[in-house]
């Protein structure tokens, strides 16, 4: 592992991933992003299974091109000896392992953990999973819808006794994610200390809950002795923080938290009576009680009367807290976005000029701005083989046993 000061935090740094779908795969590429190289282990012949997401550009999966840039792709058949052989060739001398296999594949193919210390002390290994490596749910489906399900985060924005609603965001996979990022750095860096290797166990669940402090507060509460209500409004049920339609069938996102900014919409509106003197600060996240109803309704009538846009001048001039609720394509195409430089254009091989979202770590200098490509499956196998030390008789041979498909 290399030491030197270079471009990019992890320039001579080499991450084998024999990750796929979306945790693992959005963590090397962020670690790609931060200077490293990443050489992507694929199942011959399918590969990643998110290649097939739709939608597609002309051939190839939007999804998959968004999780795998800056990496380079090989077939390795781990079923077989010599494909497993050529896997420690490759832990042996890599720096990072990442996998997202089910709990107890990995040993079966011959990458395991225990395998690449023995070859490689120093290595740090990350190990993805939906409930972790052991524990009563080990078995449990890894799954994002899976783990959110069972992290109590859904149930809060179903009322009464409805069915909570399908998330709109991967929550669990990104916080997974996003924590193996955390975590491979720290490692990264103990181990320019001390030498030392690194076992990452990354549970999708452990992640989420782990980011779950407001969410979980009420039950928090409760285990002290406490009654837990009422809870912090953030899901709905302050009418002064929500969203509402407005005449021409689109929204805002209000967030009239604080006294004086409801004082000044109520003026606004011609709501005065809706104002009360009286309210303490414990009132900025509840539910205002009796007068929830009459504060929504104002909010409903004010936006329903009127277009996003003269919503939007109105209130903004007046320095209140109000926002367009914007679709996807009105996101990506956002004046700020373009002000903050998020969406790149990428020359792909096949798809021609691609967005890519941007890592926003490159206006401190920590993450390349651009990506390569995500490559096709198995373009680079023999560029990496060649690297390892086989030749093209080896290689050659290596086809023809199957171990590369």
């Amino acid at each position: 592992m290399s030491t030197s000061s270079e471009t990019y935090p992890l320039d001579g740094v080499t991450v084998i991933d024999f990750s796929r779908l979306l945790p693992g795969p959005w963590c090397t590429q962020m670690l790609g992003d931060l200077g490293a190289v990443v050489i992507k282990v694929e199942e011959p012949k399918l590969g990643d299974a998110s290649r097939y997401n739709p939608p597609l550009y002309q051939q190839s999966s939007v999804y998959y091109n968004s999780v795998n840039g800056n990496k380079k792709s090989i077939t390795l058949d781990l079923r077989t000896k010599a494909g497993q052989c050529i896997a420690h060739r490759l832990m042996e001398s890599a720096d990072v392992v990442v996998e997202s296999f089910r709990p107890g594949v990995s040993k079966k193919l011959g990458v395991d953990y225990s395998t690449a210390k023995a070859l490689n002390r120093g290595i740090i290994y990350c190990s993805f999973s939906g409930f972790g490596q052991s524990g009563p749910w080990v078995n449990v489906s890894g799954h994002d819808l899976a783990v959110q399900s069972m992290s109590g985060l859904m149930t809060l924005t179903a009322e009464g006794n409805e069915v909570p609603h399908m998330p709109g965001f991967q929550a669990a996979d990104y916080a997974a994610a996003t924590m193996a990022s955390i975590g491979v750095l720290s490692a990264v860096i103990r181990h320019m200390k001390t030498g030392n290797g690194a076992y990452l166990d990354i549970a999708m669940f452990d992640s989420l809950f782990s980011m779950s402090n407001v969410i979980l507060s009420g039950a928090k509460a409760r285990t002290a002795g406490g009654e837990g209500y009422p809870m912090m409004q953030l899901w709905g049920g302050n009418p002064r923080y929500s969203t509402y339609a407005t005449a021409d069938n689109k929204a805002v996102s209000v967030a009239l938290l604080e006294a004086p900014l409801w004082e000044r919409f109520c003026q606004i509106a011609g709501c005065e009576e809706l104002i009360n003197p009286d309210e303490m600060p414990d009132a900025r996240h509840s539910t205002h009680g009796d007068r929830a109803c009459d504060y929504k309704k104002a909010i409903t009538d004010y936006c329903a009367a009127r277009s996003q846009s003269e919503v939007l001048e109105e209130l903004e001039k007046h320095g209140l807290p109000v926002v367009p609720v914007l679709s996807p394509d009105e996101a990506l195409h956002s004046e700020n976005v373009a002000a903050r430089e998020l969406v790149a254009t990428q020359k792909h091989p096949v798809e021609g000029d691609i967005p890519v979202l941007v890592n926003p770590l490159f206006r401190a200098g920590l993450s390349k701005k651009s990506r390569t490509p995500a490559p096709s499956l198995g373009e680079d196998t023999a560029n990496v083989l060649h690297a390892l030390g086989f030749t093209d008789s080896e290689i050659q041979a290596l086809k023809q046993d199957g171990a590369l498909g």
